[in-house]
């Protein structure tokens, strides 16, 4: 949970950022962050989880819009827009979201699986 949480994070930065530009002709604009997760295997329970394992950028180029008055604009009058495609971010929030909530309901089943037990026991 902790992960897709930072997961939700990532993306809502990065649809923040999807019209920043550079300040300065030629400059680069936002570039967009991606996550990556690793995973982890307890070695007494057996329990694997995940957790966020780096916060990398996206290499992709940038595009370019042309708007000669823009304080970015290079020489030609193209400024350089940041590499964030909302349907994408919007996609990765969608996913974040269901397994952020498949791990929610995992957990309310193990804790009423575990109250019925102790239940039994009394």
């Amino acid at each position: 949970m902790d992960a897709q949480s930072q997961r939700l994070r990532i993306v809502a930065e990065n649809l923040a950022n999807q019209n920043t530009t550079g300040s300065t002709p030629g400059a680069d604009p936002y570039r967009r962050k991606t996550i990556t997760f690793s995973e982890h295997i307890d070695q007494d329970t057996g329990a694997s989880s995940v957790s966020v394992d780096k916060i990398g950028q996206d290499m992709s180029n940038f595009e370019s819009r042309y708007d000669p008055s823009h304080p970015a604009a290079d020489s030609k009058g193209y400024v350089k827009i940041a590499n964030v495609d909302s349907m994408t971010e919007m996609m990765d929030m969608r996913e974040a979201e269901q397994s952020y909530e498949a791990n929610l309901n995992t957990m309310q089943s193990t804790r009423t699986m575990l109250s019925r037990t102790l239940d039994l026991l009394k």
